[in-house]
């Protein structure tokens, strides 16, 4: 308290009434997401009717994913102080103590949340020890509003760090709070198969249905593609982008390339650990086990299983080969 009082991010001022609005714009967004859910839910109960190729619903995955979701607030009610604790020492010692912050730094605050979204979503994929925190929200085999609050449970703990750079810039947290806050909101919209494609300039630079479809599929080529939290743009220029095939004999497979069959939120929680955690314990030498905690999912000491990449890499070879030949019959 005497920290938050010295720098002035006491309970009073502007600064409270930012975090406050924060808590209310989450608060007030459940029963839109509630009301969405069940609109969704009855629009796919008629799309399978009429035959759709679609997923629609699982009663207990939804279940499921409410459960996880529930858990996330709860634990990130907690997490979050020690995230603006770190936030506020990085503050404290800010680049540019001069800055004023106007209305002219939100747009440069939320292209920053964003590219610190992108990199930490990236690292939860291509880093063992940070997967098995982020795994639990792609664990379903369904893609719906609900999937998007199969929030984890760890990431609270693993992800401030990733906005450390915008507190050290001058960017207060209660900032970088209201812009996460802003992009949770908007990742909401984008786990549904109702929407196709957009026009192709919203297509170009946002986060769309289509894109984030690719980001749950389990098909090889789509493993660890489009990370991107509101813009797609990140993904464009990292590499990491992959568009969605419109092929019906290449329809997106949700889910891991393992799935777990359960719809306990307790074991979707922390099965990836248990996994890592056996495999420590079977680590041979003091480099196998930072590699199991390090290295990409999938890595392993003999070269026996795959990586994301590898996986990727024999689609691809795959593809080519299947490929016919100018001139050549199919």
């Amino acid at each position: 308290m005497a920290l938050a009082a010295a720098s002035g991010f006491g309970p009073t001022g502007a600064r409270a009434k930012l975090r406050s609005r924060v808590s209310n714009l989450l608060l007030y967004a459940i029963p839109g997401f509630l009301l969405s859910l069940w609109l969704e839910r009855l629009w796919a109960f008629r799309a399978l009717r009429a035959g759709a190729a679609i997923k629609g619903y699982e009663t207990r995955d939804t279940l499921a994913s409410l459960a996880l979701g529930v858990g996330n607030v709860l634990i990130s009610a907690f997490s979050t102080l020690g995230a603006v604790a770190l936030w506020q020492l990085a503050f404290q010692h800010r680049l540019f103590s001069a800055l004023r912050l106007g209305a002219w730094s939100w747009p440069i605050l939320l292209l920053g949340e964003d590219l610190s979204y992108y990199w930490f979503h990236r690292a939860h994929h291509e880093i063992r020890l940070f997967w098995a925190a982020h795994v639990n929200h792609h664990s379903s085999q369904y893609f719906n509003l609900s999937t998007a609050l199969r929030q984890p449970w760890f990431t609270p703990f693993t992800g401030p760090v990733f906005w450390l750079p915008l507190a050290l810039l001058g960017f207060p947290p209660e900032r970088i709070l209201f812009a996460q806050a802003l992009s949770l909101l908007y990742q909401f919209w984008i786990h549904t198969e109702a929407v196709r494609r957009l026009p192709w300039p919203f297509e170009w630079l946002f986060n769309t249905p289509s894109h984030h479809r690719v980001h749950h599929g389990k098909n090889a080529r789509y493993l660890d593609r489009n990370h991107g939290g509101v813009l797609i743009v990140w993904d464009r220029l990292f590499g990491s982008f992959e568009t969605e095939t419109e092929a019906e004999s290449e329809p997106v497979h949700y889910g891991l390339t393992h799935d777990i069959e359960t719809f306990n939120p307790l074991r979707i929680a922390v099965h990836e650990w248990q996994a890592l955690g056996r495999d420590l314990s079977r680590a041979r030498s003091f480099r196998d086990a930072i590699s199991y905690l390090f290295a990409a999912p999938g890595w392993g000491p003999d070269g026996s299983s795959q990586t994301a990449k590898d996986l990727r890499r024999a689609a691809s070879v795959a593809d080519v080969a299947n490929t016919p030949r100018r001139g050549e019959k199919t």
